[in-house]
């Protein structure tokens, strides 16, 4: 449930996904098992943490919000409070599942920064902006094909999953999402 005392910070690009039904989508899509071990990052109020330990007690958290994690660490949630930029994401054991609701403003460095953990990784899901999603799955030649898929393609095979709308997200952003999955996960799409 969410906080009412804590306000989204800017800086952090929060936007907290809390619509009960896409978060049980994304849960849906990584067909959890209980032996699994997941790592959120920015599980800001743990609105999809919560759903995650339904599944497994095995997840833990990154955070670079003090009080999200003071928050979070009440609850009995396991919390990395760091800039997930920087985590050495090598502490975690090898099969990890990683999943998100990234902020935007963060999501191509850090993407970047996690395709050095490959080799270690299951899979990956995140909420990111359309713009990089299409980047992402970008075929050879066409505008999209850059660095960023080149570099993720190289390492993980990628799907769009679903769409989700701003209205899920507290505050809503200026743009929709989609969420892809298969070794990365999600994408927005700006409002006209």
């Amino acid at each position: 449930m969410p906080s009412s005392s804590h306000r989204p910070r800017k800086r952090f690009g929060q936007h907290f996904l809390h619509d009960p039904r896409i978060l049980e989508k994304i849960v849906g899509a990584l067909s959890l098992q209980e032996s699994d071990f997941v790592v959120e990052i920015g599980p800001g109020e743990g609105a999809l943490t919560r759903r995650l330990l339904e599944r497994t007690p095995n997840v833990e958290t990154i955070e670079i919000d003090r009080d999200l994690a003071e928050i979070l660490i009440r609850e009995k949630i396991k919390v990395h409070q760091a800039d997930a930029l920087e985590f050495d994401y090598g502490v975690f054991p090898r099969g990890m599942r990683i999943v998100g609701n990234l902020p935007y403003n963060i999501s191509t460095p850090l993407l970047f920064h996690l395709a050095r953990y490959a080799d270690r990784v299951r899979d990956l899901h995140f909420m990111l902006q359309k713009e990089v999603v299409e980047r992402m799955v970008a075929r050879h030649s066409t505008p999209e094909y850059g660095r960023l898929s080149v570099a993720l393609q190289a390492r993980f095979a990628m799907q769009k999953l679903f769409k989700v709308g701003s209205g899920a997200f507290q505050p809503p952003p200026t743009f929709n999402s989609f969420c892809v999955g298969k070794g990365a996960c999600s994408a927005t799409e700006r409002r006209q």
